[in-house]
């Protein structure tokens, strides 16, 4: 069972095992909770990939860290994740030059745009958010087995327990309401990384799947994408309750790394409404862990993606 962090004894970075000849990559790491985890790896002397859609973004992100981290191992590749032959290029180039990977953290999102789509037609959040870490993970998971103590880490929402999914009207055709589609795209995430979790042990595979929420953290999620009073609440009114990225990325980078996190649990905040707080054990919402729902979405996300990954369905 899972040693969860006391109040006399929290968890900090400085309690991330040793890293040194492991490699990560970390998607949305240029900015927010992808770049406090991808500072924290690389301080615990991992080599972290930061997985980026704008590469520029993502030098000013390495050199940042490197201005308080000199030598530190990092390097900057594009990806986009609601673009599938992005994912796809991605993990090509990856394959090239890299025999194995211990870590993913599906880490990048996009919050209540107003009503888009990623390259291939499919809503924006459920693209950038779902589907794209569901290509990732299965084109990386390879490399992934040759790890040492390989996990993916997969970053939803304490949202995730108010949303349910409409495999009807996925794409928001009807209906659409940005952070109704944000709450489903979290739920997506949940419900993939137990459905992962399931599948993994199913087929006695040596990677762990671990999902982890920030509770209420200042990024760029809420700034960036939202307008109306979306942006009004979460970016401007809101913001004073909000954590700091770094105190926000410990329940990912307690999942990432914590010795004894088990596959399929879900770490978040032990304060009040899981909204701050150091990294414990939390619920997952009862529909993320339903096999029916999880088998669902996999075929819908295969069918979407065209990505299939290596091994059979549970029973």
């Amino acid at each position: 069972m899972t040693q969860n962090p006391t109040p006399k004894q929290p968890w900090t970075v400085e309690r991330i095992p040793d890293r040194t000849g492991r490699v990560a990559v970390v998607t949305g790491a240029n900015s927010g909770l992808g770049l406090a985890t991808a500072r924290a790896l690389a301080r615990r002397g991992g080599r972290v990939i930061l997985a980026v859609r704008d590469e520029e973004k993502g030098r000013r992100a390495v050199a940042d860290i490197t201005a308080g981290q000199p030598g530190a191992e990092l390097e900057v590749r594009r990806l986009d994740l609601a673009d599938l032959d992005s994912v796809r290029a991605f993990s090509e180039a990856l394959h090239a030059d890299r025999p194995r990977l211990d870590l993913l953290v599906n880490n990048a999102g996009v919050m209540a745009p107003p009503r888009s789509s990623g390259a291939q037609g499919h809503e924006l959040q459920f693209a950038a958010n779902h589907l794209g870490h569901f290509a990732l993970t299965g084109l990386l998971l390879d490399l992934l087995e040759q790890g040492q103590d390989p996990r993916v880490t997969t970053v939803t929402s304490v949202n995730h327990r108010k949303a349910r999914l409409d495999f009807d009207n996925l794409n928001g055709e009807r209906g659409y309401r940005p952070m109704v589609f944000y709450d489903r795209s979290k739920l997506a995430n949940a419900v993939f990384g137990h459905e992962l979790h399931r599948r993994l042990t199913a087929a006695g595979s040596p990677v762990r799947s671990v999902l982890a929420h920030p509770g209420y953290t200042a990024t760029h999620l809420q700034t960036s994408a939202p307008t109306g009073l979306v942006k009004l609440l979460f970016g401007r009114v809101l913001l004073p309750l909000a954590q700091h990225p770094e105190a926000g990325a410990l329940p990912q980078l307690y999942a990432a790394t914590a010795p004894g996190v088990r596959g399929g649990e879900l770490i978040g905040p032990d304060g009040r409404g899981e909204l701050r707080g150091g990294p414990t054990r939390v619920p997952l919402a009862p529909v993320a862990t339903d096999a029916e729902t999880g088998r669902r979405l996999w075929e819908v996300s295969e069918e979407l993606t065209d990505v299939r990954f290596p091994f059979p369905a549970p029973a």
